[in-house]
């Protein structure tokens, strides 16, 4: 994740892919804070018609989440989604680098979302 790139598709709207990161994140004892959402910062907008659809009404969604983990700095990972896909990816700048170990873990649960479920 050396870039700003996706790493992670689902075909799920962008509120249950980031539920379910969310939930994964969680349960190997990371703690994940929700900082923006696109929807909620839209609501405060009489009118804020979509520039993929030029619409109020759209599914149009982006949500940035800090994930923590003990003595380390947060990886910030964002969720870019619409037409019911999600599109993960983490920011690693040189201003803002990844936490390699951080890395790992959200890179392992990808490969989940990524198994054929049984």
């Amino acid at each position: 994740m050396n870039d700003n790139s996706p790493f992670l598709t689902l075909d799920q709207p962008c509120d249950d892919a980031v539920d379910w990161v969310v939930s994964k994140v969680n349960q190997v004892g990371l703690t994940v804070m929700r900082t923006f959402d696109l929807q909620v910062a839209r609501d405060a907008q009489i009118t804020c018609p979509c520039p993929h659809h030029g619409t109020s009404l759209c599914d149009c969604q982006m949500v940035v989440l800090l994930v923590y983990a003990v003595n380390l700095a947060p990886v910030t990972l964002i969720a870019h989604g619409y037409n019911h896909q999600t599109w993960f990816s983490v920011v690693d700048t040189p201003q803002q680098r990844v936490d390699p170990r951080i890395e790992i873990i959200i890179r392992q649960i990808a490969e989940q979302a990524l198994q054929p479920s049984m």
